[in-house]
């Protein structure tokens, strides 16, 4: 995961003089298979570590984690696991000291590939990182 990518800024703060982000960019894409038992938000410990090595790493002022899955099981089975899936990524981002701005699921919504192959849903079961700078 490359954090070498900058975010889009408009000229304008929120009252708290914080910059709003037009857009913010995807930084890194998590395959979940590679984090996730198959309908698990649970991680492993050596994952965890990982994961927690990148946000210590990572220069962003802030994140916006987002969570999909592939096509399978209802939506609404679908959106509580990929809103945990990335609420599990954001706490572990808090654990090392990282600032959260927001944490979304989007269970089948926003597929990278076709849900019509093994291939295509393992692609789209994923967490995505998005820097604010």
């Amino acid at each position: 995961m490359d954090d070498g990518v900058k975010g889009y800024m408009t000229p304008h703060v929120s009252r708290q003089g914080i910059p709003v982000c037009r857009r913010g960019n995807v930084c890194g894409v998590m395959n979940s298979d590679q984090f996730f038992s198959t309908n698990s938000h649970s991680i492993s410990q050596s994952g965890r570590q990982q994961i927690a090595n990148f946000f210590r790493s990572s220069s962003a002022s802030a994140y916006v984690i987002a969570g999909h899955t592939d096509s399978r099981a209802s939506d609404d089975y679908n959106m509580r696991l990929s809103y945990n899936r990335a609420a599990t990524i954001a706490n572990i981002a808090r654990s090392a000291g990282a600032r959260v701005a927001d944490v979304r699921g989007y269970c089948e919504r926003m597929p990278i590939a076709p849900n019509k192959s093994n291939v295509g849903m393992s692609k789209n079961r994923r967490v995505e990182i998005i820097f604010i700078r």
